[in-house]
C-alpha cells in the first residue's frame, strides 16, 4: 500500500487531464468541466484539497470524435475504458494512466479491467423538454447504473437494494441494456427544444437535468496550473447543481467522498491486484 499522498493522485489525474485537453484543443473537440472538477474551479482555483478524482462532459458527437482520434493514436501511457471496451463494465468511459494504481473498494476483486489512475468522461446526452419522456430515459438511465454496479463487488445498501440486485440475477439484463442505451441516445441527433441529461451514474432525477443554456459554449476556466475548458455560466450551473457551492462540506462529506481504496503513482495496478 502507498504511503503518497492524495496531492500526488491529483498531479497524475492533471497530467492525464492536459493529455485530453491538449487533443481536444488539437483536434476542435468539446468538452466541459462539471461536477466537483468544476466547483473546485471555481471555490478552490483548481482541485477540492481532498478530491481525487476529475469529471467532464462531453455529448455523444464529440465523445465519438475523441474516441476515434484517440485510437489512432495507439497512446503507450493511456487506455480508454469504457462500455464497448471491457466486459461487464456498462457506465461512463474513462482515460486512465499506465504504470499506476487507483483501485476503488467495489473493483477490488476485478482482475480482469484497467484499474490506473483516471479521468472520468460522463455522456451528456440530449433530452426533451417532455417530463413523462424524461422520466422514461431516468429510470432506463438507473437500470443501467444499477446493473452495471451489479456486476462490481458492491454491497447493497438497504433491503430493497438487496432485493434488485437479486431479481438481477434472473431477467435478460444484458438484452435490457442495449435496449435501454437505445433510448438514452435517441433523442440525441434532434433539434427541437431540449434539456440534457446525465443519468447513467448514481445522480438523482433534478441533479443531472440541466438547462441546454449551461453549455452553449465553452470557455477557459483557470485550474492548477493550467485552464481547462467549462461552462460560460460555471457559476450558474454550480448553483443549480449545488445551492452554496462556496460553503464546504462536512469533514464526514468530505471523506466519503474520496473514491480510492489503494492508489499508487509509481506502481502498476497488477502489483496490487494479488493482494488486496
Amino acid at each position: 500500500m502507498s504511503n503518497q499522498s492524495v496531492r500526488a493522485v491529483q498531479n497524475k489525474i492533471l497530467e492525464t487531464m492536459k493529455f485530453i485537453d491538449n487533443l481536444c484543443r488539437e483536434h476542435g473537440i468539446v468538452y466541459y468541466i462539471m461536477g466537483g472538477t468544476a466547483l473546485g474551479a471555481v471555490r478552490h482555483g483548481g482541485f477540492i484539497p481532498w478530491d481525487d478524482d476529475l469529471d467532464i462532459f462531453m455529448t455523444p458527437d464529440q465523445y465519438e470524435k475523441f474516441k476515434a482520434v484517440f485510437e489512432n493514436l495507439n497512446s503507450k501511457q493511456f487506455v480508454l475504458q469504457e462500455w464497448r471496451t471491457d466486459e461487464k463494465y456498462l457506465e461512463y468511459a474513462k482515460v486512465r494512466m499506465n504504470g499506476t494504481t487507483f483501485i476503488e473498494e467495489s473493483f477490488k476483486d476485478r482482475r480482469d479491467i484497467h484499474q490506473g489512475i483516471y479521468v472520468d468522461i460522463m455522456i451528456l446526452h440530449k433530452v426533451p423538454e417532455n417530463k413523462f419522456i424524461q422520466k422514461i430515459v431516468y429510470y432506463k438511465s438507473k437500470f443501467v447504473t444499477l446493473y452495471g454496479i451489479s456486476q462490481r463487488n458492491w454491497k447493497p445498501k438497504t433491503k430493497s437494494q438487496a432485493l434488485i440486485f437479486n431479481l438481477l440475477k434472473y431477467l435478460p439484463c444484458k438484452a435490457i441494456a442495449r435496449f435501454a442505451y437505445s433510448h438514452i441516445y435517441r433523442y440525441d441527433n434532434r433539434k427541437s427544444n431540449y434539456k440534457y441529461c446525465y443519468w447513467i451514474t448514481p445522480a438523482k432525477f433534478r441533479n443531472g437535468l440541466f438547462d441546454a443554456a449551461f453549455f452553449d459554449s465553452p470557455v477557459d476556466i483557470p485550474f492548477e496550473d493550467t485552464r481547462l475548458l467549462g461552462s460560460e455560466k460555471i457559476k450558474d450551473y454550480l448553483s443549480y447543481r449545488y445551492g452554496d457551492y462556496m460553503k464546504l462540506p462536512s469533514a464526514e462529506q468530505q471523506k466519503a467522498a474520496v473514491h480510492a481504496y489503494i492508489f499508487d503513482t509509481e506502481k502498476d495496478y497488477t502489483e496490487y491486484l494479488g493482494n488486496v
